[in-house]
């Protein structure tokens, strides 16, 4: 079994993986260190629940597209949103490398896994 396979027998709605964690009031994460903002807030902006200003959903996609792991990227934002507004935060990122390397999911998905990709508006 590939690593992309394993990945995919973990999804369930949403297109976040199974097992995933409770967002914790409280708890810092390590890519948003530069601000007072706890993983639950932070989760809440993800989910377009919240905005600090102008800190909302856009800002904490892309600080978590530019430095979080891409497991946890799948995790806390979904591949559906992903593909839905790739297009939207691409030219935000710093990293070329991690740019190519999205752009490639964004386009390899959907061609290969259309199974894996909400197509109801999600």
């Amino acid at each position: 079994m590939t690593r992309i396979e394993r990945i995919g027998a973990d999804w369930k709605d949403g297109n976040k993986m199974d097992g995933e964690e409770t967002p914790q009031a409280g708890k810092r994460l390590w890519y948003v260190w530069d601000y007072d903002i706890d993983e639950e807030t932070f989760q809440a902006m993800l989910d377009g629940k919240v905005t600090r200003g102008r800190l909302g959903r856009d800002w904490a996609a892309v600080r978590l597209l530019n430095y979080a792991p891409y497991p946890e990227i799948v995790r806390r934002l979904g591949l559906s949103a992903l593909l839905r507004d790739w297009s939207r935060w691409r030219d935000k990122l710093r990293m070329k490398e991690r740019r190519r390397g999205i752009d490639f999911v964004v386009e390899w998905l959907p061609k290969h896994h259309s199974e894996w990709v909400q197509t109801n508006g999600q």
